[in-house]
């Protein structure tokens, strides 16, 4: 290996491995799950009304770090996925999961067996809700190009269901993450393991929540 620096080698050499690709998938997911958390607060003033939703969205389209920002999230979310297949790819015949450390006393979870599929799933979400609200037309206001979405039964139901599935998949990636730091302890790792859980539960209830109640229980317009 050529390289300009013992610790630049250092840093290539892990980074190229097996442990470092997993690390990589790890942390880009934890990170991606701070996202998900502020996003999710952002999303919640949606109830509070029109002009307090728009009002949110306008500082964030008028913010100067905003191209900053969706551009590191966009390398997050790239890092993870391109790592985590990496990852499957390497374990195909070892391991059957892309990012698991380990399997406990309790085996696989129904998350951690469709990890790969639900992981499809967030994907084609994440295209469809960039086409939809980043890049639609919000001549009116996102609050009434959003909400009149929500009144689509067919994306209301499409929109539960990613949502339900990226659930799924935060219920056993959260934990897997904090696992692939090193945070794994038989004192720590049923208290990360009930966090995990209920993690996934808030994004998907807090998520789901919007279409449920302006698309199928007919909230206001």
């Amino acid at each position: 290996m050529n390289c300009e620096s013992a610790s630049k080698c250092r840093v290539t050499a892990f980074m190229t491995s097996s442990l470092g690709k997993k690390f990589t998938v790890g942390a880009a997911g934890l990170l991606l799950c701070g996202f998900l958390l502020v996003h999710l607060a952002g999303n919640m003033f949606l109830f509070v009304g029109e002009g307090a939703f728009n009002h949110y969205a306008e500082l964030l389209a008028h913010n100067e770090l905003l191209p900053l920002a969706e551009a590191v999230l966009a390398l997050l979310f790239i890092a993870h996925i391109v790592f985590a297949i990496k990852v499957r790819f390497e374990n195909a015949g070892a391991r059957p999961v892309a990012y698991e450390s380990y399997d406990d006393k309790g085996g696989r979870t129904m998350g951690s067996k469709s990890m790969s599929y639900t992981a499809a799933l967030v994907l084609l979400f994440v295209i469809v809700h960039l086409k939809t609200f980043r890049f639609g037309d919000d001549k009116d206001g996102l609050y009434k190009l959003v909400v009149d979405w929500f009144h689509n039964p067919l994306y209301a139901g499409f929109y539960v269901v990613a949502l339900a599935g990226l659930g799924l998949h935060l219920s056993h990636g959260f934990q897997s993450g904090f696992q692939t730091l090193g945070l794994n302890h038989p004192k720590y790792t049923p208290i990360i393991r009930k966090l995990s859980i209920a993690f996934a539960l808030l994004i998907f209830l807090g998520f789901a929540s919007m279409p449920i109640y302006f698309g199928f229980l007919g909230g206001p317009r």
